[in-house]
Parts: structure tokens; C-alpha cells; sequence
């Protein structure tokens, strides 16, 4: 019963290979299939993630301004201060 626990029962008619991880290369065709991948996949989808943030963005600052403009004092309210 000294088996370990990948072992504890026999399969047959069935064949797997392993490839062990210290052998793989773990950064194989980043440079010629991963950055084009990367640069494809981000320019898909350009048109659904860009324009809802330039909304957001443009609609955050014109509340900001407005907020900016209705928080100053009137100075016509303090002409006839002495």
C-alpha cells in the first residue's frame, strides 16, 4: 500500500503524456505571438471601453465647473457694504 495518490488505481487503454514544468518554456513567443495578440485584442475592444470614460470624464467636469460657479459669492450682493 506504499502508492502515492496519483497512483492508487491502474487505468488502462487510456495514455497520458506530461510535459514536467522545469522542461516548458514558460515565456516562449511572448514578443512575436503575445504582444500582437495583446495589441489586437485591446483595439477590438477600443469602441466599448473609450467613449463611455471620455463621456463620464467630459459629464464629471462640466458638474465640477458648474459646482465651482454656483459656490462663488455674488458681488453684486455686497455693493453697498462699507
Amino acid at each position: 500500500m506504499g502508492h502515492g495518490f496519483g497512483e492508487l488505481f491502474k487505468m488502462r487503454g487510456i495514455i497520458q503524456y506530461r510535459l514536467s514544468p522545469f522542461e516548458q518554456k514558460a515565456f516562449a513567443n511572448v514578443v512575436s505571438h503575445g504582444i500582437p495578440n495583446t495589441v489586437r485584442r485591446m483595439s477590438s475592444s477600443f469602441l466599448y471601453v473609450v467613449p463611455p470614460f471620455v463621456i463620464g470624464y467630459l459629464v464629471y467636469d462640466q458638474i465640477e465647473k458648474a459646482h465651482y460657479q454656483l459656490m462663488r459669492k455674488n458681488p453684486a450682493d455686497f455693493e453697498n457694504d462699507k
